[in-house]
């Protein structure tokens, strides 16, 4: 049995600090001044699309945001990284 878990939780330790380098890296980007936070940029896509925040992540050069609306229906948003500009808006249909 252990030797089930340590494999498992070898994956999970290097995604975690896969995940942290992702994470500087883009601290670094905003620093430099080759993306814009991500902070206001959610709290736009919140003031169109009221609801509860899912996901945000950055994906290549656009940050993509998930919003979980009131109406049960899940609206994602993406922004030009670099500008901060909104690109597309996509609502889910079910």
């Amino acid at each position: 049995m252990l030797l089930l878990l340590s494999p498992i939780a070898t994956v999970s330790a290097d995604g975690q600090r896969a995940r942290h380098h992702d994470h500087d890296d883009a601290r670094a980007a905003v620093k430099r001044g080759d993306r814009v936070a991500l902070a206001p940029l959610v709290a736009d896509a919140l003031r169109r699309h009221p609801g509860k925040l899912v996901e945000a992540e950055l994906d290549g050069d656009d940050y993509e945001i998930e919003i979980l609306r009131a109406d049960g229906r899940v609206v994602e948003l993406e922004y030009d990284a670099r500008t901060g500009k909104l690109i597309d808006v996509e609502i889910e249909d079910d």
